[in-house]
């Protein structure tokens, strides 16, 4: 199977976008995840092997565990970013229905206050639209340059799924 479609199975699966989520602002163990997502540290090392054998996660060192060491990961965010279209379409839908089950998740668990929600399908010129990836783009990188450990002092928890590809007419 080729790198692209790997890393887009990998990621087709909603606790693993939890997973890359929370490795984009902190190095973290299997144990470490397994606690802040409430799930089995067995669970937690799975989905990570499973991230790490595509390239989604990487090893960021190892810290001290009762008398042994624990791996810890990290997710190369930018590293994993695409603009291409993979050639295995069905791979990525598989992606678009996880990450419309996360927002879902996430959705319920918003607080209350200012959001931004946005949903069209509409006839742009292209100089409009590559602006708009542009910003898209742009909003992506700024909170995960600035994301922090979980529950950092100072910091809020926040969701920000995009989706924006063109269509055929």
């Amino acid at each position: 199977m080729d790198e692209p479609v790997q890393a887009l199975r990998a990621t087709a699966h909603p606790l693993r976008l939890q997973m890359l989520s929370l490795l984009t602002g902190a190095e973290m163990s299997a144990a470490e995840v397994a606690r802040e997502l409430g799930i089995t540290h067995a669970n937690a090392s799975y989905h990570l092997r499973v991230l790490a054998r595509a390239g989604e996660v990487e090893e960021a060192g190892e810290v001290r565990v009762r008398g042994g060491t624990a791996k810890r990961y990290r997710h190369p965010w930018r590293r994993g970013q695409s603009t291409e279209e993979p050639e295995d379409r069905q791979t990525r839908a598989i992606e678009v229905r996880a990450m419309t089950q996360e927002l879902v998740r996430r959705w319920g668990s918003r607080r209350r206050g200012r959001a931004q929600l946005c949903d069209a399908e509409l006839w742009v010129s292209d100089e409009v639209w590559a602006e708009a990836l542009a910003l898209v783009e742009q909003a992506a990188a700024l909170v995960h340059e600035h994301a922090q450990p979980p529950r950092t002092e100072g910091t809020s928890k926040v969701a920000l799924t995009i989706a924006a590809f063109g269509m055929e007419s």
